[in-house]
């Protein structure tokens, strides 16, 4: 297919939109060091939360969806899953959002903040690169 010239309202309202409800580790590791008001919510199996997840994040696996213990409605409620290429997050996020919860997406999944660099909580723990050198 070859590439087509799009109109620029429409790739605006759609990365208007996009901004709206995702966000990237980067800017969710700021949230974290900010102390922002969010809830993270780790969707993958509880064994993969176990092994480590975004420090905070609270286990929220596909069978608990319907109860979403821990979310809160007055807060966002950062949702994420394995990589950029799972779907889970959105599901998720699409069922809490039906339950009144404000939803964002992390872009990348686990994958990408565990490629980012970023500190890990969990048996699979390892603290940030500039921690290390903070001493």
């Amino acid at each position: 297919m070859k590439p087509k010239l799009s109109d620029p309202r429409q790739s605006q309202e759609y990365f208007d939109k996009k901004l709206s409800f995702s966000t990237g580790p980067v800017e969710l590791g700021k949230w974290i060091k900010d102390k922002e008001d969010i809830v993270i919510v780790d969707v993958r199996a509880k064994e993969d939360y176990e092994k480590g997840h975004i420090p905070g994040a609270i286990s929220l696996p596909m069978g608990s969806w319907a109860t979403p213990e821990g979310l809160a409605k007055d807060k966002i409620n950062v949702v994420y899953c394995y990589t950029q290429t799972c779907h889970l997050a959105a599901s998720a996020a699409l069922e809490f959002s039906a339950q009144g919860y404000c939803c964002v997406e992390l872009e990348g999944g686990f994958e990408g903040w565990k490629n980012g660099g970023l500190q890990i909580e969990g048996a699979g723990a390892r603290k940030h690169p500039a921690a290390a050198h903070a001493k």
